[in-house]
């Protein structure tokens, strides 16, 4: 996962010229490692827009849009349903 999060730098040759600390809470441990990754690409366009056209380029200025379903009623999630009695 720290290659995830570093590609931004990376892609950029920057590795050794930021200095980055993280405190992050919710999810798995991929779902945080791209939404930093995500962070840090919008935090060099703030540092200097002329990064964003390469950041764009390899997709590092998107976000991942899925989200969770929700629960429907009569059922124990959203889709799992209660076991089936014949009888």
């Amino acid at each position: 996962m720290q290659y995830v999060v570093t590609q931004p730098l990376q892609v950029l040759n920057l590795t050794g010229n930021f200095d980055i600390t993280v405190n992050l809470d919710g999810g798995g441990v991929k779902g945080q490692a791209e939404a930093l990754r995500l962070g840090i690409a919008r935090a060099l366009v703030m540092h200097n827009a002329e990064y964003k056209p390469a950041l764009k380029a390899e997709g590092f200025m998107t976000r991942d849009p899925r989200e969770v379903e929700r629960k429907k009623p009569g059922q124990p999630k959203a889709r799992k349903r209660f076991q089936f009695s014949k009888r």
